[in-house]
Formats: structure tokens, C-alpha cells, sequence
């Protein structure tokens, strides 16, 4: 779906990773007490973190090396918050079927970040130069 965006909201995968962040913040709230400044705190930080760096790419689209820096950053904590999920299912906090359901929306928001950071020309700004 093409749309015209002018804003970071306004980029599919920022939509897509906000709402996975706040799945994975519903979820985590049944994570044990004992979880909450280790396995919880770190899958919301990385989930929050995909919304942030898109949000800080955006802003440093003038600079296609900064923007794409941003990106890849970006598609790293997406990849950490896959790994997060993992561990919530394997110490049984997580239901495999929710976690699927997530590990999938990550593989999304990781293609969709792959092809901004293999196509940065189309989003960054044109440096005004002849």
C-alpha cells in the first residue's frame, strides 16, 4: 500500500513495530515478578527500541550513511526482541502460539527494514547539490 509519508508514524514499519511493542508489553505483564528487571525490562527496552531508531532514522535522512546506521540498529533490536520471545517460551512465560504470532510480525518488520537499508536513495532527502 502506498502512501505518502511525512512523518516516521507514517512508515508501515513503524506502525508494524509500535503495535508489535505493545503486544509484547500486554504479554510481558503475566511475566513472573521475578523477570521484571531482567527477560521483561529487555524484550520491551528492544521492542520500543525498533519504534525509536525508526524514529531517529527518519530525522537523519538528510545523511543516507547516518539514516541507514539508524535502520541497522534498528533491525537489531527487532532481531533481540526475537530472541527475547524465544526465551520467554522456552522458561514457559510465553504460549508458543503468541509467540509465533510475534516472531512473525518481527520477520515483517525485519524484511521491510532490509529494504530500506538496500534502498536508502528513495527515502533520504535530496542533498540539494549540482
Amino acid at each position: 500500500m502506498s502512501r505518502l509519508v511525512v512523518k516516521h508514524q507514517d512508515l508501515d514499519v513503524y506502525r508494524k513495530a509500535f503495535e508489535a511493542a505493545l503486544k509484547i508489553f500486554e504479554v510481558s505483564k503475566k511475566f513472573p515478578k521475578d523477570e521484571t528487571y531482567s527477560l521483561t525490562d529487555q524484550v520491551r527496552r528492544s521492542s520500543r527500541s525498533v519504534c525509536a531508531n525508526l524514529a531517529e532514522a527518519w530525522r537523519k535522512r538528510r545523511y543516507q550513511a547516518s539514516f541507514v546506521s539508524k535502520l541497522s540498529d534498528a533491525e537489531g533490536e527487532a532481531a533481540e526482541s526475537q530472541t527475547w520471545i524465544e526465551f520467554a517460551v522456552r522458561c514457559g512465560y510465553l504460549d508458543r502460539e503468541q509467540a509465533k504470532e510475534l516472531f512473525l510480525e518481527y520477520d515483517e518488520i525485519l524484511a521491510m527494514l532490509v529494504a530500506m537499508i538496500n534502498r536508502p536513495a528513495q527515502w533520504v532527502l535530496p542533498t540539494g547539490r549540482k
